[in-house]
């Protein structure tokens, strides 16, 4: 009899993520609630806006790192292949003068290609993810040097690239909702995610690689073929984040980026997305990222010297591990 109902009492592993993304949520009110009544300049337009605008280049990187931590994998070059890819549209557009849709073209691209080696020495080579990104992560730094001088790229000659992420469309038809472009960018990388995550066939084998690669793998799958897209796809997304903080920077700065993968690594865990691999969402991640937003505006309103930001934020790390812990103990 105990055994019959023991698996009834059992949350399911929807349920259980769902109840996250809840925590995380609730957290994110609990620390705007706080940081409100804390100072009365927390809640002001132009900071809202501001958390909003820093949110929108560290969650489009959250998302694009969800993808492989969902198959089980991981990413550690997310923050220089950005840069790499600023650098990119830099030269395309400054160095090379050619237009601006032609740069944007060559900033996700380059990502693609860095995913393609990347998938492919993880899938083919069978180097550990953590190993063969690491490499590339320093890959990607030094050609980020080299091929801008070791210099920044200022775009100012380069009409309408501050727009990417500064101007606002929508406040232009919407005067009372200057939201930037670069949040709306985030929420549409964010829909088009989710999409190909609930909705296609590289979104279910994402799921399936990190729930179960051997048994995918005996199902006659081309696993190498999937993890390889997967990469290339993530990369991609990072190739819209180095046009995001270019275009807020007015700049592309090559020593910019490493330090980046930590924060969209924190909001991927905080937002309830398994280490393990399996189990994510990408409206978790976006939780997450503003989560991370929020606490850092927070803290630096109320003087809180940047060290100690650092040491909450790698707490609130921890914890969200431990939580991910026992909810898969539970399962």
């Amino acid at each position: 009899m105990t055994d019959a109902t023991a698996p009834a009492v059992r949350s399911s592993p929807r349920v259980s993520g769902a109840f996250h993304r809840l925590l995380a949520f609730s957290g994110l009110i609990a620390l705007v609630i706080v940081f409100s009544l804390a100072s009365p300049n927390f809640m002001q337009t132009q900071n809202i806006l501001a958390i909003l605008q820093a949110t929108s280049v560290n969650g489009v990187l959250a998302i694009a790192a969800t993808l492989v931590i969902i198959t089980g994998g991981i990413d550690l070059s997310v923050g220089t292949l950005m840069t790499f890819c600023a650098v990119v549209a830099g030269v395309v557009l400054t160095f090379w003068g050619l237009p601006l849709p032609v740069g944007i073209v060559a900033a996700i691209l380059a990502g693609t290609v860095s995913g393609l080696v990347s998938g492919t020495v993880i899938a083919k080579l069978k180097v550990p993810p953590f190993i063969a990104t690491l490499g590339m992560m320093l890959i990607l730094k030094g050609l980020s040097l080299v091929i801008s001088g070791t210099k920044p790229i200022y775009f100012n000659d380069t009409p309408g690239f501050t727009q990417i992420a500064q101007g606002s469309f929508i406040g232009a038809i919407l005067p009372a909702l200057p939201i930037p472009n670069g949040v709306v960018i985030l929420f549409a990388v964010a829909l088009i995610a989710a999409f190909v995550l609930s909705r296609t066939a590289l979104g279910r084998y994402t799921f399936a690689l990190g729930s179960n690669e051997e048994a995918v793998r005996l199902s006659g799958v081309n696993v190498d073929r999937w993890k390889i897209a997967v990469y290339a796809t993530s990369s991609s997304i990072c190739g819209i984040a180095g046009l995001l903080i270019a275009s807020r920077l007015n700049s592309a700065q090559p020593a910019l980026g490493q330090g980046y993968e930590l924060d969209a690594i924190a909001a991927v865990v905080i937002g309830g997305t398994s280490l393990s691999g399996g189990r994510g969402t990408v409206l978790g991640t976006l939780i997450g990222a503003l989560i991370i937003s929020v606490l850092a505006n927070g803290l630096r309103i109320l003087s809180v010297p940047q060290e100690w930001q650092t040491v909450v934020t790698g707490t609130i790390i921890i914890l969200a591990v431990y939580a991910d812990i026992l909810r898969r103990r539970s399962l």
